[in-house]
């Protein structure tokens, strides 16, 4: 079977995009830490975020009652600090927006004891984290309730180091500081360090700060994610790229 000149164009991108990212992650060894986003890295909660705000949004009579669908949120509300959803849903009363933020999170913790579920390959890859001993912390813009309650749940309470909230740097993601203040407390190199991500927002932090981020398409498009120029985008933990990447950069690279 012949292979047309569009095929074998793919075929040679696919294998030079490989090697490029392959060799990104080379680089990094020694390895020295992992470092999670929570929300849609560690499990997918954008559906229950997208059922809260559908909610309670329809309560106080958003865009006329009509319950706002996934290409809205996506757009306009995954992967944000809560001060830029509140500034997008209330444009004109600023407070009552951060009001309706505070109400909707306590709302999600509620749900989120029921319906939160470990992005598939999660626990594979923190026991290799562990089995290499490797740092780690989870970097969030979720608040520190949510995020500790998500952990909680997942069974990762023991796993992370540190757990790093946008609220409580000086920037929140986008902005790099949240992942710098990582590097900082685990106390490794940015330069032997990778980030796994789920959101423009998240993978524009890891970005800024100067760290490889492999973002995972839980939720959101490919091509919204390569505009924040990831390092590798795997589907999840259990992806074959994202193995042939980490092969032979852990401290126990023998039994990786």
């Amino acid at each position: 079977m012949k292979m047309d000149h569009e095929g074998l164009n793919i075929v040679v991108i696919l294998v030079i995009s490989f090697c490029l990212y392959k060799a990104a992650f080379k680089a990094l060894a020694p390895l020295e830490a992992v470092l999670f986003d929570v929300d849609g890295t560690l499990c997918d909660t954008d559906p229950i975020h997208l059922i809260a705000f559908q909610e309670m949004l329809q309560e106080i009579g958003f865009n006329g009652g009509v319950p706002i669908d996934e290409e809205y949120f996506i757009q306009n509300i995954a992967g944000k600090h809560n001060d830029d959803i509140a500034a997008t849903l209330f444009p004109d009363d600023i407070e009552r927006g951060l009001k309706f933020c505070v109400d909707k999170e306590a709302y999600f913790r509620k749900l989120v004891k029921e319906k939160v579920e470990p992005i598939k390959g999660l626990y594979k890859l923190t026991k290799w984290v562990e089995d290499n001993g490797l740092k780690r912390a989870a970097v969030t813009n979720a608040p520190r309730p949510n995020a500790e309650l998500m952990i909680s749940t997942l069974g990762l309470t023991d796993f992370f180091h540190h757990v790093i909230i946008g609220d409580e740097c000086e920037r929140a993601k986008p902005a790099p500081d949240p992942y710098l203040k990582a590097i900082e407390l685990l106390n490794v190199s940015k330069d032997h360090t990778f980030i796994c991500e789920d959101s423009v927002s998240g993978i524009k932090a890891g970005v800024a700060a100067g760290i490889p981020v492999v973002g995972l398409t839980t939720r959101n498009p490919e091509q919204m994610l390569m505009t924040a120029n990831p390092t590798l985008l795997v589907k999840n933990y259990e992806d074959p790229k994202l193995w042939a990447c980490l092969e032979g950069l852990g401290k126990k690279a023998g039994d990786a």
